[in-house]
């Protein structure tokens, strides 16, 4: 694939009509009957939902942890994902790291390299010293988080800092890192605070964002549409302004569990969430 990150997001949300993501996160006991709650059924499972929904969505986004739960075996499994995704379709890693230099130059080789990310989501708590080296290099993109759609992201986050918070602060820094000039990193806006991500927009309107926080965790889809996108600079002329909407349980659970209606195909149920999901979740003019 040519051209950056965001480039190469806009084409395919272009292509599909939709800034949705699918989180691809499988938990052993949400698992549909059939599906052995093991590493075999995740993978499975996680296959299914995959095929499933991907006509339907403009990027894909596996968490790390509900692989790596499953040591050596889970990994293999991300392996395995992404040399299932085609290569028109963006795939981010949330990761959710940082560490110092040193570090975090194995960490960039780890996400990029050995696992294939397209985009990972990092922690600033370290500051910028301590991202750069998972930035270095032309298609590289990370999400930094900065008012993430957990209920107790307050805590610190909504912490004031001078006449704003922390989370207003860490989008003004992020946007004036060199790498937001080259289109290399983005900021992670739950959809659960909508005046929060409002606010967060209207201080970077250039910058690209993942929105988490709808299906399960209730967040706002109209809100996410009207302050999500872009407004400013070549991301803001693309075709979705940079946003991307990550759905995971409100997908995933639709194939059910255990307690559900055996009879239901699961990868219909998958496909037919996917696409209510990608028509309220529409690439906007």
């Amino acid at each position: 694939m040519t051209g950056g990150y965001l480039e190469r997001l806009a084409v395919r949300s272009a292509s599909t009509g939709t800034v949705l993501c699918l989180g691809l996160d499988p938990e052993p006991a949400g698992l549909p009957r059939g599906f052995a709650h093991d590493v075999t059924g995740i993978e499975a499972f996680a296959m299914l939902a995959l095929d499933a929904c991907l006509p339907s969505v403009a990027a894909v986004k596996p968490n790390l942890a509900f692989y790596e739960a499953f040591g050596s075996r889970g990994l293999a499994v991300v392996e395995r994902i992404r040399a299932r995704v085609p290569r028109d379709v963006p795939l981010i890693l949330d990761a959710k790291r940082a560490d110092i230099g040193s570090t975090s130059a194995r960490l960039a080789v780890a996400l990029f390299d050995a696992l294939g990310a397209d985009a990972v989501t990092l922690n600033p708590y370290l500051g910028r010293e301590a991202i750069a080296p998972l930035l270095e290099g032309p298609d590289r993109y990370a999400y930094v988080l900065c008012r993430t759609s957990n209920p107790g992201a307050d805590e610190l986050q909504g912490l004031r800092v001078g006449d704003e918070t922390l989370a207003t602060r860490v989008a003004r820094r992020v946007a004036a890192w060199p790498e937001a000039s080259t289109e290399g990193v983005g900021l992670v806006v739950g959809a659960t605070a909508p005046a929060e991500l409002e606010a967060i927009r209207a201080v970077v309107p250039g910058l690209g964002f993942l929105v988490p926080g709808l299906g399960a965790q209730g967040g706002d889809a109209d809100a996410v549409l009207r302050a999500g996108p872009a407004s400013e600079g070549s991301v803001g002329e693309r075709p979705g302004g940079g946003l991307v909407v990550n759905v995971g349980r409100g997908i995933l659970g639709a194939a059910g569990n255990g307690s559900r209606d055996p009879s239901r195909d699961p990868a219909e149920a998958l496909a037919e969430a996917a696409q209510g999901w990608a028509a309220r979740l529409p690439v906007l003019a």
